[in-house]
């Protein structure tokens, strides 16, 4: 018994390596990311930050890209969800190809979608000599923008969360003579939502900080990115730096916000 027990003390006061190298990988990663964001507070004046929130022009921008991207977030949900379902509980001939094509907003730089939407909203689109003018430099011009580069979050958060609900409890449903419908509103949707309403902060998330294919469609009404991009070119840093800080500030009250009430959501179902 005593050797025993002097073999576990041993392995007990053994150091830990495999925890504090992946503690310290992690701690890189965390640093990384917290790091510019630290220094950009540190750097920028509360002066400064007064200065950009009485700004009308910034507020302007700032409320016109966080409901440019909720708009584009909403109207997403309507027809991405009902995709992701089917992909989700179908098989299909060339499903994966269907999958590629949906995260390939992600994969092309955002310029490059920019200049592709012009072909189908830009004025001299088949769209634009319809309306008479495109809806390049318009709010909704910009949502369609936001929407294309960001929807893909919203679909993939979508679709693992339907792959997630078990299909026999669908199956039982069907079997007790529920209608396809009836059977994705009660059951399929409700236990799912907890994912896509992450999917939904995502792509609102993603939309608010979407520049390159925002400022091809509209330079003009400007969002808060196209602005600190405007204000750097035109002034310098320190005048861009407080409108950057005052936009990461509400983003992040919003996105705390956003989270507690699903967590709180989440308790209640509990």
């Amino acid at each position: 018994m005593t050797i025993m027990k002097k073999q576990q003390h041993r392995l007990s006061r053994k150091i830990p390596w495999f925890e504090l190298t992946f503690t310290a990988l992690g701690s890189c990663v965390i640093i990384f990311v917290i790091a510019p964001l630290i220094n950009l507070a540190i750097a920028t004046s509360f002066g400064d930050l007064a200065e950009a929130a009485a700004d009308q022009k910034v507020i302007e921008s700032i409320k016109l890209t966080l409901t440019a991207a909720l708009f584009a977030t909403l109207i997403s949900v309507f027809a991405g969800i009902p995709l992701a379902y089917m992909l989700a509980r179908k098989k299909f001939f060339a499903k994966s190809i269907l999958l590629a094509v949906i995260y390939l907003p992600i994969i092309i730089p955002h310029s490059a979608a920019g200049i592709a939407l012009l072909t189908v909203i830009g004025r001299q689109s088949f769209l634009g000599r319809i309306l008479g003018s495109g809806l390049t430099g318009t709010a909704a011009g910009i949502s369609i923008a936001m929407a294309f580069v960001s929807i893909p979050f919203l679909i993939n958060a979508a679709y693992q969360a339907f792959l997630a609900v078990p299909v026999r409890l669908e199956n039982i449903a069907r079997t007790l003579g529920a209608s396809p419908s009836h059977t994705f509103f009660t059951i399929a949707l409700p236990l799912s939502k907890r994912g896509i309403i992450s999917g939904m902060i995502l792509m609102w998330a993603r939309g608010i900080s979407e520049f390159g294919a925002v400022i091809i469609v509209a330079y003009h009404p400007m969002t808060t990115p196209v602005m600190v991009f405007q204000r750097l070119n035109d002034y310098g840093l320190v005048y861009a730096r407080s409108v950057t800080v005052l936009l990461i500030a509400i983003c992040v009250g919003l996105f705390v916000i956003l989270r507690l009430i699903s967590n709180l959501k989440k308790r209640e179902t509990e």
